[in-house]
């Protein structure tokens, strides 16, 4: 279940209406998906085939089509990190830049966890949303950000795209963000 935490009082908001609320009010979608619905076998299997990538998208098809109509998204895929993904630390480092892109930013987790960290609204600042299996995620256009891997560096997760050239990373510098 997801958890904010706001980096400048490092105040904790647990439970998912609580996630809900804080989030709408950024103007950040968030839902919760059912990871009960995959088989005990993928549950925390971070190496996936192309043929287990199709089935995770064919179990959450229901709950892909409704987002994907809800918000125009028209392709979706999923991605799989952890230890045994070649290279994985380069690729933290690009992800770990603040950024902004051109659509939204969409990421359904499916197994493990990940972090979001994103600018909020005025006094907000930085907040960090902690996800775990079935917290579903959408950051809007243009809204700096950036994702992670919690310390268990695992996740599995399906992201949604309007454009996948859309999801190109804008540098975003900011004077306001610290690690």
């Amino acid at each position: 279940m997801a958890e904010i935490r706001i980096r400048n009082t490092n105040e904790r908001l647990p439970g998912e209406e609580a996630v809900r609320e804080f989030l709408n009010e950024q103007g950040v979608l968030y839902e919760h998906w059912d990871p009960e619905k995959l088989p005990a076998n993928l549950r925390d299997k971070f190496t996936l085939s192309d043929q287990e990538k199709e089935q995770i998208l064919e179990i959450f098809d229901p709950e892909i089509q409704s987002l994907a109509e809800r918000n125009g998204y028209v392709q979706w895929d999923v991605v799989a990190l952890s230890e045994a993904t070649p290279n994985l630390n380069e690729l933290l480092k690009k992800f770990e830049q603040v950024h902004v892109h051109t659509e939204d930013e969409v990421r359904a987790i499916t197994a493990g966890n990940g972090i979001f960290t994103i600018k909020g609204k005025g006094e907000i600042g930085y907040f960090d949303v902690e996800l775990s299996a079935g917290d579903v995620i959408s950051v809007p256009v243009n809204t700096p950000h950036y994702f992670t891997l919690m310390e268990n560096r695992r996740v599995v997760a399906v992201r949604l795209f309007i454009d996948s050239s859309g999801w190109v990373a804008h540098p975003y510098e900011d004077p306001e963000f610290q690690r």
